[in-house]
């Protein structure tokens, strides 16, 4: 018999070691399905698409995944103020709860939480942000697995998705949403272990070109501490994609994760979808939080598919 699922407590006085380490924590032991409340609590106090290339105005609210912000904590004893976003399951009042998932590579089933409020309340009551309430991101520890998606709400506080894990092994799985009650937008998250037989796929070499579902994909400009502007121009079988269809109120969607923590940038371009230039070219300013390897995922929708195209870049700076 398999062993059940299990997943990762990040504590908020974990250790996080810059430039491709992994995040100090330790495997709880419990069944995602029966997570108690007090391991949330205990963080929050400080006391304890798939493959690569899969389904997937710069927001920079403190606290939350998208760029600009490397602060979801507060201010608490074991304040979080200086962990990078994307590494902690409660924050800012908030916690990520009852966190449930098939057990099994290959066998169909739900992906489903709650989002749990100051009073250990779920949260029912959302502001939308790029047309969606929550977006949903789930990464495998080694970057090959990514997908971009949008589960559905339930009058319970519960949010759930049908879902199948490809692969065994570590994966994280990301909440990024803005409560209705907050100002500040949030990204929480918790690492999930599915159990089998573990492939660990090779990282893929530092390039500015992606090639994914019969598109080419070409990265200028660096990401950087510093911030500063990437450009990256689409082409099919040689010419200039000129039609991007408008996905999620943008043409594109770019999520960066830090090799190693899988520390979570999630940007949205420049522009305007109906306004801008619907191609070639999708635009974006976006801030590392520290030198090191990240994986870049570029999500554009064209003719009705979304797309997600993948890259390996170096932040020297």
């Amino acid at each position: 018999m398999q062993a059940p699922v299990k997943l990762t407590i990040f504590a908020a006085g974990l250790a996080v070691l810059f430039g491709g380490a992994f995040v100090v924590g330790s495997a709880s032991g419990i069944r995602v399905e029966t997570q108690s409340p007090a391991h949330a609590e205990e963080e929050d106090s400080g006391e304890g698409g798939s493959g690569h290339g899969g389904t997937g105005e710069d927001a920079t609210e403190e606290g939350s995944g998208h760029d600009g912000a490397e602060d979801s904590g507060h201010d608490a004893a074991g304040s979080t103020e200086d962990l990078p976003v994307g590494v902690l399951s409660a924050a800012g009042g908030y916690r990520l709860d009852a966190l449930t998932v098939p057990d099994a590579v290959g066998v169909a089933g739900t992906l489903s939480f709650r989002v749990l409020d100051t009073h250990g309340d779920p949260v029912t009551e959302y502001t939308t942000q790029h047309e969606r309430d929550l977006h949903l991101i789930v990464a495998s520890q080694d970057t090959s697995e990514f997908r971009h998606v949008h589960p559905t709400l339930g009058a319970d506080g519960t949010w759930s998705i049908d879902w199948t894990w490809p692969t065994a092994g570590s994966h994280r799985v990301y909440a990024d949403f803005l409560p209705a009650a907050s100002e500040d937008g949030l990204t929480l998250a918790q690492d999930v272990t599915v159990p089998g037989t573990v492939t660990t796929v090779p990282l893929p070499a530092v390039s500015s070109t992606a090639v994914v579902d019969g598109y080419t994909v070409t990265l200028s400009g660096d990401l950087t501490t510093d911030g500063g502007p990437l450009a990256f121009e689409i082409s099919r079988d040689g010419d200039p994609v000129t039609d991007l269809d408008p996905y999620l109120g943008a043409y594109g969607h770019l999520v960066a994760l830090r090799v190693g923590d899988l520390a979570y940038l999630h940007t949205h371009p420049e522009g305007e979808a109906g306004v801008s230039e619907p191609g070639p070219l999708v635009e974006f300013v976006s801030t590392a939080p520290s030198p090191g390897t990240y994986r870049l995922f570029l999500d554009f929708s064209h003719q009705g598919v979304v797309h997600t195209a993948d890259f390996t870049v170096e932040v020297t700076r």
